[in-house]
């Protein structure tokens, strides 16, 4: 099957956040504050995902309370942090939203992220992701890390799902 046909079923759209929602970098005080920074195109493009119908969820290794403001301002209503066993965590989301994995997508970029990208309908990667990773994609984002990929791998969804023209379409009147 191919990857347009992977993303018409989507109906829960899963993302790690540093490497894919951020270029993967650590800002780290002498504190212990962390500091992130995220795409807004990236945001946006999450937010147009939500309206089309494709509900949203974010599991991560680490906890931070930038990734739970992010996560609140986008609307996701799924939230895992400090995460060290993704597959329980998918699971756990799966129960909890009656989903089936082949209508799951996960985006990640990193060795933890493979047995869940294993078992869902579209796992997806960024171009940085280790080579294994990369085997293990039905999708490599040609955009980064941080850098648009989520927005890439959500408008695919969403044309792939025929709902992206209705997307755009507020913004073209």
């Amino acid at each position: 099957m191919d990857t347009f046909e992977r993303a018409k079923k989507i109906r829960l759209a899963i993302f790690d956040v540093d490497g894919v929602m951020t270029d993967g970098s650590l800002y780290l005080t002498d504190g212990g504050q962390e500091y992130k920074a995220f795409n807004s195109l990236d945001g946006h493009g999450m937010k147009m995902l939500q309206r089309s119908g494709v509900e949203l969820a974010i599991i991560t290794g680490r906890t931070s309370q930038v990734v739970a403001q992010r996560a609140a301002n986008l609307g996701v209503a799924h939230l895992y942090q400090g995460v060290e066993d993704k597959l329980a965590a998918f699971h756990e989301l799966l129960e909890k939203t009656g989903g089936d994995p082949s209508a799951c997508a996960y985006m990640g970029d990193d060795v933890v992220d493979l047995p869940v990208m294993r078992r869902c309908g579209l796992a997806a990667c960024v171009p940085a992701a280790p080579a294994l990773v990369k085997q293990h994609a039905h999708y490599v984002t040609d955009l980064p890390g941080g850098g648009g990929a989520v927005r890439e791998l959500c408008e695919l969804i969403m044309q792939a799902q025929e709902t992206f023209e209705a997307q755009l379409a507020p913004y073209l009147k």
